[in-house]
């Protein structure tokens, strides 16, 4: 069965970056759209951004437009996520999820996605 795992979460100081990996096994990627989820204690989960699989379209929320960098590579099979000007608020679990809608062409933000990973802790220290 097809899995995917997080990886790349860890403990920076605020104003640090970290690059979060979401690497499938046993499927491909090529027809899935991918999202990175956040979900901190007592919150809400939240979309950080998604990515779909034809032509690498992108959507951030709002929260991390212009520090967040989504990106795939369908060689590797892998979606990555570059975090960069962390800021305590980004602290959370981080969880990827794979949607096969409309074939991944289509991405979106909210959470009804089929797939996730088990996800990676990111802490962000003041």
């Amino acid at each position: 069965q097809g899995q995917l795992v997080e990886s790349g979460g860890g403990l920076v100081q605020a104003g640090g970056s970290l690059r979060l990996s979401c690497a499938a096994s046993g499927f491909t990627l090529d027809y899935f759209a991918v999202g990175w989820f956040r979900q901190a204690p007592g919150k809400e989960r939240e979309g950080v951004s998604c990515i779909t699989s034809n032509d690498g379209s992108t959507k951030y929320g709002d929260s991390v437009k212009g520090r967040f960098t989504i990106s795939r590579d369908n060689v590797e099979n892998t979606v990555y996520l570059q975090m960069n000007s962390l800021k305590p608020e980004d602290t959370a679990v981080y969880y990827c999820a794979a949607d096969p809608t409309a074939l991944g062409r289509v991405c979106r933000l909210t959470t009804e996605y089929d797939y996730w990973g088990q996800g990676t802790q990111v802490t962000v220290s003041s």
